[in-house]
């Protein structure tokens, strides 16, 4: 019964931090460039000092037997890439980030609703620059724009054809760096970026990689497993009351 008890509470400590991950990716399902949340799980003592089956102890063991929530992963896979006929508008097409420039410092983010800003400098929504591949400001003449795959700026003016720069595409050695902050932008924790392999896509706009019916779903089986895990707890804690009122005025 004690581990039957384990287990319901540690299952359903699990289901109610993953029901908030599913909430947040269903929130953002429309937000460009968003990146979901993956929950994976471990043992409840994991790594901790008393493991030896020899000498933990019978609680311990219990416990451990039965897995919660390890924490979350962000999933890089790609989201869908809609045409927006923008020419400042740039999704990338595989693995990689935009870098901008932020009053925190620099940033990462697959959301590339650009625009370009009365000074001329390519920035984002909220008026942040957009970096080039040596993480500068870029400055944008006025006239047709065109952006290569590979990144580079070039601009046909009364004068003809002039190069602004070139698009930085960043990528992490090791994922695990990135850090969220809010929706669609990373923080590298110091990390070092290397060139991005990724391919720019003018007028266009990458999407979440998390959509609204897959995202439902996710949230309310989660939430019925919440429900289950509630229910087991309260079985168990019905059969300990009646134990106590029961057999312990015996002893």
């Amino acid at each position: 019964m004690d581990s039957g008890l384990y287990a319901a509470y540690t299952g359903l400590l699990a289901r109610t931090q993953a029901l908030d991950t599913a909430a947040n990716n269903l929130a953002n399902a429309g937000t460009a460039g968003f990146r979901a949340q993956r929950d994976y799980f471990s043992g409840v003592l994991a790594g901790g000092v008393d493991q030896d089956p020899e000498t933990a102890s019978q609680v311990g063991q219990a416990v451990n037997g039965f897995g919660v929530l390890g924490g979350n992963r962000l999933d890089l896979g790609q989201g869908e890439i809609k045409a927006t006929g923008n020419p400042l508008d740039l999704a990338l097409e595989g693995q990689g980030f935009f870098a901008i420039q932020t009053s925190r410092g620099v940033r990462y983010t697959r959301d590339g609703a650009f625009s370009r800003s009365s000074t001329g400098v390519l920035q984002t929504a909220q008026g942040e620059p957009v970096l080039d591949a040596n993480q500068k400001p870029i400055t944008i003449p006025t006239g047709t724009i065109y952006v290569a795959p590979g990144g580079s700026i070039s601009v046909s003016t009364t004068g003809g054809s002039v190069i602004a720069g070139r698009v930085g595409a960043f990528d992490f050695a090791e994922k695990s760096v990135l850090t969220a902050e809010g929706a669609n932008r990373f923080y590298a924790n110091g990390a070092k970026p290397i060139p991005a392999s990724a391919l720019i896509e003018q007028g266009s706009v990458e999407g979440a990689n998390e959509d609204a019916v897959h995202g439902t779903m996710q949230l309310v089986l989660v939430q019925r497993q919440a429900e289950m895990m509630q229910k087991a707890l309260s079985v168990f804690n019905n059969d300990f009351d009646k134990t106590a009122s029961e057999d312990l005025p015996r002893v």
